[in-house]
């Protein structure tokens, strides 16, 4: 039998020049497992799973990057004219198929060697049962007994006949090499005795004598192969049984497959369920933007502790960037190749949130997944729990999270065996749960289980340090995103450095995209900004201890974001453009500034 025989006709196609960012979408609105790679002249040269597709958002690849950069797995491309026990045993599921031009004609999976044999199968059992048909009570009508014996012999599976009192008329040689049994040790004697005799643990032949109708079981035979053993009686024309003829097939094979293909449709429910959770966060692993002490070291604590798999809590206000800290330490931990999956617990519906967390067995609860579904933790296996909010984590949900940071098992909706599973948690609240232990409303032992690393993120305003550069990170983003070229003068950039931020830096992206978005004009004025100088300005003085006087005050700042714009930027030009001001300007403030050695104090 050849590949074309079974292979399946496929019209999802990629080309080259495709990126991946189209890749992803030709796999969430198909249901493939693989889309061939084909070139400018249509010839097929790849192949791309699911499974690359989840590798390459896992390493941060640009969604605009040509697939044919992509990091893929090599995957097997065969012709269409090679036999398929040729790859029974190969590692892939899926190879693409070519025709002698090389051009893609249709996908082979091994799986469909099984419907192709089983279908194989049926017609010889219907080939056979025909020819027996044509028995009569005295003999055979149509066929001598040589033209039969050889239908009988020639036969893939066994064939095993008595006659309508159970006594063994014939038996082939395929029966003999399926079960191991010898047929000069089984022929002419009664299906009783032999039953008896322990040849056979239970016989379908008795069966369909007792219940004089066809029979199907299934058996498993001494030399370790499973048979389907299926019996059909033959009347004779007062409707007494005269024949029956049992025809055994070696399923082992059949059963193996089985086990691969459930096997598969369990790696494909995983690999759903990742690509699902990727297309509703798309993970972006992007370096942190700090400059402040404060910020730095924490970083520094947070890269040690990424190493070890223990359990951090972060805490810190709304917007301080609490998830991408979680985001750092899994991508400078050892699984930073596997998942990150984010769990916002205060967003998932109370009555949904056990099911979405730990999944659910078929038939748990009304309107569930007729083949079940596996929870995120499941998903995660292997990699890292980000439970965003864990404040608002219900009790009862409290306790089977401790379960699973004790334990490492999951436990499904309506199952009753837990599941085995390998993640590290990161949590994250801006709550008080020391204090929301004393009210009972968080468990004091998932409290201490959570609390084993502390990492507290200070707020903006007391990392004044990192305003300018995420105002110019943020800057530089929007920019290219709307193909502008915009800038903030320096009056804006100061009353951004003095804010208060009780939004942290959530509210200052917000702020720097409201602004770049709505200004007429490519300088943003202190006047386009949404705060003023007064009553939302943090009014601490985070610059100076000393008082001073206006005009020396405002020389200190502008040589303060003078220095951390060529600091940031490298260069001249780029430093004059983010702060709004010519080359020229800039060179001639910046000197004056070092003679008069403003910027070292």
């Amino acid at each position: 039998m050849k590949v074309r025989d079974v292979m399946i006709k496929g019209n999802v196609t990629l080309k080259e020049n495709n990126t991946f960012y189209e890749a992803s979408q030709l796999f969430m609105n198909n249901e493939v497992e693989v889309i061939p790679i084909l070139d400018e002249n249509e010839i097929l040269v790849e192949l791309i799973t699911k499974n690359d597709i989840i590798a390459n958002f896992i390493k941060c690849t640009s969604l605009d990057i040509c697939i044919k950069n992509l990091t893929l797995d090599k995957k097997n491309i065969i012709n269409e004219d090679s036999k398929i026990q040729n790859y029974i045993n190969v590692k892939e599921n899926y190879m693409a198929v070519k025709n002698q031009q090389g051009k893609f004609v249709g996908i082979f999976n091994v799986n469909n060697i099984f419907k192709q044999r089983f279908d194989t199968a049926i017609e010889k059992i219907s080939e056979l049962k025909q020819k027996l048909n044509c028995v009569d009570e005295c003999g055979i009508a149509n066929l001598n007994c040589t033209e039969l014996d050889k239908v009988i012999e020639s036969s893939y599976d066994g064939i095993y006949i008595t006659d309508g009192k159970a006594n063994t008329l014939r038996i082939n040689k395929s029966y003999e090499t399926i079960t191991g049994l010898q047929r000069k040790n089984m022929l002419n004697r009664n299906m009783y005795e032999l039953e008896k005799e322990g040849y056979i643990s239970k016989s379908s032949t008795l069966m369909v004598l007792k219940n004089k109708k066809s029979n199907t079981i299934e058996q498993e035979f001494s030399t370790g192969k499973k048979v389907l053993v299926s019996s059909n009686p033959i009347f004779d024309a007062e409707g007494n049984i005269s024949m029956v003829v049992t025809n055994v097939r070696d399923i082992t094979e059949l059963y193996e497959l089985g086990e691969q293909l459930a096997k598969n449709m369990k790696l494909t429910e995983k690999y759903h369920s990742e690509i699902e959770a990727m297309r509703i966060q798309y993970l972006d692993l992007t370096d942190i933007i700090a400059k402040d002490k404060a910020m730095i070291n924490l970083l520094e604590v947070a890269k040690r502790v990424a190493t070890v798999d223990t359990t951090v809590l972060i805490l810190g206000e709304t917007g301080v960037g609490k998830e991408e800290i979680a985001k750092f330490i899994h991508k400078n931990s050892m699984r930073c190749d596997k998942n990150f999956i984010k769990i916002n617990c205060g967003a998932i519906p109370q009555n949904l949130i056990e099911s979405v967390l730990f999944g659910y067995v078929k038939g748990a609860f009304t309107g569930a997944n007729k083949e079940g579904k596996m929870g995120l933790f499941e998903v995660a296996d292997g990699g890292t729990v980000f439970l965003d909010e864990i404040g608002e984590l219900p009790l009862d949900i409290q306790v089977k999270l401790l379960n699973v940071l004790q334990e490492g098992v999951v436990e499904r909706v309506g199952a009753v065996k837990p599941i085995k599973i390998d993640v590290r948690v990161l949590a994250a609240t801006n709550r008080n749960l020391e204090e929301m232990t004393i009210e009972k409303t968080f468990r004091l032992d998932l409290y201490y289980r959570l609390n084993v690393v502390p990492l507290t993120i200070p707020p903006l305003r007391e990392r004044r340090e990192d305003i300018v550069p995420l105002v110019q990170h943020f800057l530089s983003e929007l920019n290219s995103k709307y193909n502008f070229e915009k800038t903030f003068t320096i009056e804006a950039v100061n009353t951004l450095y003095n804010y208060g931020w009780p939004g942290n830096v959530r509210e200052l992206k917000n702020i720097v995209e409201r602004v770049i978005v709505m200004s007429s004009s490519d300088k943003i004025f202190e006047s386009d900004l949404p705060m003023t100088t007064h009553g939302t300005i943090n009014k601490q003085n985070n610059c100076w201890d000393d008082m001073c006087n206006l005009k020396e005050a405002v020389a200190r700042l502008e040589a303060k974001l003078i220095s951390q714009a060529f600091e940031n930027t490298g260069n001249v030009r780029a430093a004059a453009k983010i702060l709004g001001i010519d080359a020229s300007t800039f060179v001639r403030k910046r000197k004056r500034y070092l003679e008069k050695e403003v910027l070292q104090k």
